[in-house]
């Protein structure tokens, strides 16, 4: 049986005598690596194109083709609050069109406008060229590498999250 948050405990006798070192500690690792990529992205985004993370993200996945607000939410990785807000905040400078669903009112699609599809166009290269700047110092092996790796410790963390995890992130191609 697979572990879960919940049956984790700290009883085991090599885990209790560990020290706890930050600058060791791999979530904790992630988790500043994460903020630093996305403050620097937030920053040329918002500048350049007036866009927040959210945003981008949400406009990253329909650039593939309209999606329910709930197939975005399990896409993005982000809240349905924080998928809403960015759906709201592109509908309203029209980037995003809002689609009722014919037979079912209460739901509606989501899907870039042509002039959402311009400015991704637009900023596609930027995106690009940062992920290039970013991975300047690190051979093409080891890029599928660290992608590869990012992607167990995605399919790690939901297994561990249990029969609540979010629905599953898509697989990062090891190309």
């Amino acid at each position: 049986m697979a572990a879960t948050v919940s049956s984790l405990t700290p009883g085991s006798p090599d885990v209790a005598s560990e020290q706890l070192s930050l600058s060791d500690y791999v979530p904790y690792r992630l988790a500043t690596a994460s903020s630093a990529v996305s403050r620097l992205i937030a920053r040329a985004y918002e500048d350049r194109f007036g866009l927040s993370i959210p945003q981008w993200r949400l406009m990253s996945i329909l650039i593939e083709g309209p999606l329910t607000q709930h197939q975005a939410v399990a896409r993005t990785a982000m809240d349905k609050v924080r998928v809403s807000r960015a759906a709201q905040d592109l509908v309203e400078r029209r980037l995003v069109a809002r689609i009722t669903n014919r037979t079912d009112r209460r739901s509606h699609t989501l899907e870039l406008t042509a002039a959402g599809r311009r400015l991704f166009a637009e900023i596609r290269p930027l995106a690009l060229a940062y992920e290039a700047a970013l991975l300047a110092g690190l051979a093409p092996g080891e890029v599928a590498t660290l992608k590869r790796l990012m992607g167990r410790l995605e399919a790690a963390a939901v297994q561990l999250y249990g029969a609540d995890a979010p629905p599953e992130v898509p697989p990062v191609s090891e190309d």
